[in-house]
C-alpha cells in the first residue's frame, strides 16, 4: 500500500513572501487613505492583500496547485494595483489560468514525449490562439453588435414620451455589473426624438482612468423608430470598446403593452475574439439592459 505523500511544509521562503505582500499592502493602503479612498482601500486593497499572503503560506500540493496559488497571487496583486480597476484583472483571470495551466501541461507533455521530435510542433500550435490582435495575427470580426428586446407594462405613447425626455442616471439592477464595478454614467444631460437632438452620457473617473463622456445624435426620427450616431467619445469605456451606432425601436403589442428593441453597434478593443467576444456581448446585453432602466423602461 502505497502512503500519501506528506502534505508540503511552509519554509522561509513562503514567510519572506507573505511579508512582502504585507508591506506591499501596507504602502498602496496608506497611499489610498491619504487619497480620500479610506473605503475603498478597504475592499480593493486590505482584502486582496490577506488572501494574497494566505496563499502565500499555502504551498501547492502539486505542479498545477504550485501554479494556481502562484498566478492567484499574481492577480491579487494586480487588483491591488489596480483598485477600482480591478474589473480589468477579474474579466482576464479566466484566460491566464488557462494559459498558465495549459502552459505547464504542455512542458509537462513535451518532457515525457522528449524522444519524439514531432512534440515540439505543438508548441507553434498553441501559440496561434493567442496572436490575434497581436500585430502578428489579424483581428477576428472585431465589429459586433447587442439586440436588446424587452416587454414594458406601457402603452406606445406613454414609450414615446419617456423616450423623448431622455434618460436619467438610475440604479444597477444587473448583477454583473454591479459585482464587476462597470464604470456606468453618472451625468446624463439631454433628450428627444427629433434629428439633431442629443444624449449626452458622463462618465466619474476613477481608477480606470478619466471619466470622459458620450454624446448620441439621433440622425432619424419616425413614429416608432430612433436611429443614432455617436458624435463624441471620450469615455472611460473606450479602452474596452468603441460606440458606432444605435437603433431603437418600439411597437404597440396591446394597449397596454409595448416591445422595445434597442441594437447597439460597438467596435471591440480586446482581443482574442474567441474569449473577449462573448464576454463583451454579454455585458453589453446587461448594459443595453440598464440604459432602457435609465428611461424607466422596465
Amino acid at each position: 500500500m502505497v502512503e500519501p505523500a506528506p502534505p508540503p511544509r511552509r519554509t522561509s521562503a513562503n514567510w519572506i513572501l507573505a511579508g512582502l505582500i504585507g508591506l506591499f499592502g501596507l504602502v498602496v493602503f496608506a497611499v489610498a487613505v491619504r487619497d480620500g479612498r479610506a473605503d475603498s482601500a478597504l475592499l480593493f486593497v486590505a482584502l486582496p492583500v490577506l488572501l494574497a499572503a494566505a496563499l502565500a503560506l499555502t504551498p501547492g500540493r502539486t505542479p498545477h496547485g504550485q501554479v494556481f496559488v502562484t498566478t492567484t497571487i499574481a492577480l491579487l496583486l494586480a487588483a491591488v494595483a489596480l483598485q477600482e480597476g480591478a474589473i480589468c484583472v477579474v474579466l482576464a483571470a479566466p484566460l491566464v489560468y488557462a494559459v498558465a495551466h495549459g502552459a505547464l501541461a504542455l512542458i509537462n507533455l513535451v518532457r515525457r514525449a522528449s524522444s519524439r521530435s514531432y512534440s515540439v510542433l505543438l508548441v507553434p500550435l498553441l501559440l496561434l490562439p493567442g496572436l490575434e490582435g497581436s500585430g502578428i495575427g489579424p483581428r477576428i470580426a472585431p465589429d459586433q453588435s447587442v439586440e436588446v428586446v424587452r416587454l414594458v407594462a406601457l402603452p406606445a405613447a406613454v414609450v414615446a414620451d419617456r423616450l423623448a425626455a431622455g434618460p436619467r442616471p438610475t440604479p444597477v439592477r444587473a448583477p454583473a455589473l454591479r459585482l464587476l464595478g462597470v464604470p456606468l454614467p453618472a451625468h446624463v444631460d439631454g433628450g428627444g426624438l427629433g434629428p439633431g437632438d442629443r444624449w449626452t452620457f458622463g462618465y466619474h473617473g476613477s481608477a480606470h482612468g478619466p471619466g470622459g463622456r458620450l454624446v448620441a445624435e439621433v440622425t432619424a426620427g419616425t413614429p416608432g423608430h430612433l436611429t443614432f450616431r455617436f458624435v463624441e467619445d471620450t469615455a472611460i469605456t473606450g479602452r474596452w470598446f468603441t460606440w458606432q451606432r444605435a437603433d431603437l425601436r418600439w411597437r404597440a403589442v396591446d394597449a397596454d403593452h409595448t416591445e422595445v428593441r434597442l441594437l447597439i453597434g460597438y467596435r471591440r478593443g480586446l482581443d482574442p475574439s474567441w474569449y473577449f467576444g462573448p464576454l463583451q456581448d454579454a455585458l453589453l446585453h446587461q448594459g443595453g439592459g440598464h440604459l432602457l432602466d435609465m428611461m424607466a423602461l422596465r
